[in-house]
């Protein structure tokens, strides 16, 4: 059930279970884990800020001043095979080896899966003894049949003053099962074409430009569970992103196409917060190690997308469904309702 919490919840997949592994990992050393935990989490957090990036646009049309509609937002980000798997090479790592002999092979992001599974190892110094800490690397969501990065939220759109509009979306605060979750967004569209007087009469086509910023906050509480010996045992994430595009939409009452170019960027910062106590040996001899606030895993990405869509209006009821082309290729959809 936390699994798929998290999944809908923090939208960087399927993290959970590598807490599983977190022990095993932290006693392979802080560098080696970081380093992991970086090939592992990197495109699910990347994606994971273009899927955020989507949905802001239904038309280049802005609403008059007063006028406002309510949306339902679903958005699904296509996951390319090269983003289910890195290249973990052992000797870009201090302890980390692979059981069966290799030095390098492809392994599962949190996006892919091991199949068959991965067999690991790390010695650790204990003492005048070296003992070896041996366990499987973590699966992703292929395993459990996943193929994409669904997410979903409310947006509304208020028109303020002339060829201007505000957007603003949000996933209300969620607690639930040690799992809190945030989001919000806001956006501000101007249409150019506005300005063009009698021009815009002749020509029934919009022109728009827009600038939207999103921030996501997530937080995982394990401590708990008992994975690991310790204090405030966490899983933080924080993601940041900007998105600015400029659209063209025709201007029928009923059906509408739209299109865009649009640039993207934005910073995710993934932390393990808390104490953890390691413990390393055989039995009467073991050693512990603590760490506090272990390790963080940042990413930050920028690019170029292109929009094409529809839309569908019924008098105060409306639908629309696009396509973004990008690193990460998306589709959104969603019901709006407004005057």
């Amino acid at each position: 059930m936390k699994k798929s919490l998290f999944l809908i919840c923090l939208f960087v997949v399927n993290l959970l279970s590598a807490q599983e592994n977190l022990e095993d990992l932290l006693a392979a050393g802080i560098e080696d884990a970081q380093r992991f935990a970086r090939g592992y989490i990197s495109p699910a957090a990347e994606s994971g800020i273009y899927n955020m990036s989507n949905g802001w646009i239904q038309s280049a049309e802005v609403k008059k001043p007063l006028r406002f509609d309510i949306s339902i937002i679903g958005n699904a980000t296509f996951i390319k095979e090269e983003d289910r798997s890195f290249l973990l090479n052992t000797n870009d790592y201090n302890n980390l080896q692979f059981r069966d002999g290799s030095t390098s092979k492809q392994v599962a992001t949190a996006f892919g899966e091991n199949d068959p599974e991965v067999l690991v190892f790390a010695e650790v110094q204990n003492g005048p003894f070296t003992e070896e800490v041996e366990f499987l690397l973590p699966q992703g969501l292929a395993a459990v049949n996943v193929r994409m990065l669904p997410t979903a939220f409310l947006q509304a759109r208020l028109g303020l003053f002339k060829a201007t509009e505000v957007k603003v979306r949000f996933l209300p605060n969620i607690e639930r099962e040690d799992v809190k979750t945030g989001l919000f967004g806001v956006g501000l569209q101007h249409e150019f074409s506005q300005w063009l007087g009698a021009g815009e009469k002749v020509f029934p086509v919009a022109l728009s430009g827009m600038v939207a910023y999103n921030r996501l906050n997530g937080n995982y509480d394990f401590t708990d569970d008992e994975i690991i010996e310790g204090e405030n045992q966490q899983f933080d994430l924080i993601q940041n992103s900007w998105t600015f595009q400029v659209q063209a939409s025709t201007k029928m009452k009923i059906f509408n196409v739209y299109g865009g170019l649009g640039y993207v960027t934005g910073t995710s910062d993934f932390e393990v917060l808390g104490t953890y106590r390691v413990r390393a040996g055989i039995p009467f001899l073991e050693t512990t190690n603590e760490f506090t606030n272990p390790f963080s895993v940042q990413n930050k990405v920028s690019g170029v997308r292109a929009t094409i869509g529809a839309e569908l209006r019924l008098g105060f009821f409306g639908l629309h469904a696009d396509y973004n082309i990008a690193q990460y290729s998306n589709a959104s959809v969603g019901v709006h309702f407004g005057i």
